[in-house]
């Protein structure tokens, strides 16, 4: 079953085309990530279906109208994970993490709500941070709560705007495996903005590489990361390998390095 359908998808900053005519469709228990080099639209297209951001074209969650939806049954089913946080209160671990249930919070807290933020903590490995203040955290453990704190949202969709970009390998890898084994789990859905494309292969079920706006090719990560596609969406030269049943990418230089470059095949 479709979750999230995206059709016709344009989206402007003043006169400036980021998004030109996207097509994109997210299936339940869906890992999908988005790729592409910087300025290609990952971020804002992100933003345009959390509605931060209003774009012209459709987005369909389960055949509904995202804009027809109040923005309390939009929390309700999305949770978005920014790549840095913009929270400005002093506040712990645990009451950061424990804001990802204030859409389903009438009028006060409840034992399942408080077991749920529990859980989240532990499944990340954040207990022992529970009690901390969340300002005094350091950048790669504030990306930690704020997935976490998305997590204790229970949604439908998980956005995640570069979610290992502050991340140690090891933390990278946790954060990762928690997230794939969540959506298959809880059958959600998952949609990630993200760089580093060896994770992406590891992690996604579908891909959808972006450039300039537009999407260049969309499928399994075994038909999309090969060379060639890497060098006219990225302008790099690199060795795809298997490994684990993956593609694995080594890139080797960037064809504008001023050495004469690499024709693309």
């Amino acid at each position: 079953m479709v979750k999230i359908s995206i059709q016709g998808l344009t989206f402007s900053y003043n006169s400036h085309k980021i998004l030109d005519d996207l097509d994109v469709a997210v299936a339940d228990s869906e890992v999908l990530s988005l790729v592409g080099p910087n300025g290609s639209g990952k971020t804002t297209l992100i933003k345009c279906i959390d509605r931060i951001l209003k774009p012209k074209g459709s987005i369909l969650l389960d055949g509904k109208e995202i804009e027809s939806m109040s923005r309390q049954d939009v929390a309700k089913l999305i949770g978005y994970v920014p790549q840095s946080s913009s929270t400005p209160l002093a506040t712990t671990v645990f009451d950061t993490v424990l804001m990802g249930r204030r859409p389903h919070i009438s009028w006060r807290v409840s034992d399942a709500d408080l077991d749920k933020v529990a859980d989240v903590l532990e499944r990340l490995h954040l207990e022992d941070l529970a009690m901390r203040d969340f300002a005094q955290l350091s950048g790669g453990q504030k990306q930690k709560v704020l997935i976490a704190r998305a997590l204790a949202q229970e949604p439908a969709v998980l956005l995640l705007d570069e979610p290992t970009s502050n991340l140690d390998m090891r933390h990278q890898l946790e954060v990762m495996e928690t997230i794939s084994s969540l959506v298959k789990e809880k059958k959600i859905s998952a949609v990630m903005a993200i760089h580093d494309l060896n994770l992406a292969s590891r992690f996604s079920d579908k891909l959808v590489m972006l450039k300039n706006g537009q999407v260049w090719a969309a499928g399994e990560p075994k038909a999309l990361l090969n060379e060639a596609n890497i060098c006219k969406v990225y302008g790099i030269e690199a060795v795809v390998m298997n490994a684990l049943g993956r593609p694995y990418i080594v890139p080797l230089r960037s064809l504008n390095s001023g050495d004469g470059g690499v024709a693309c095949d």
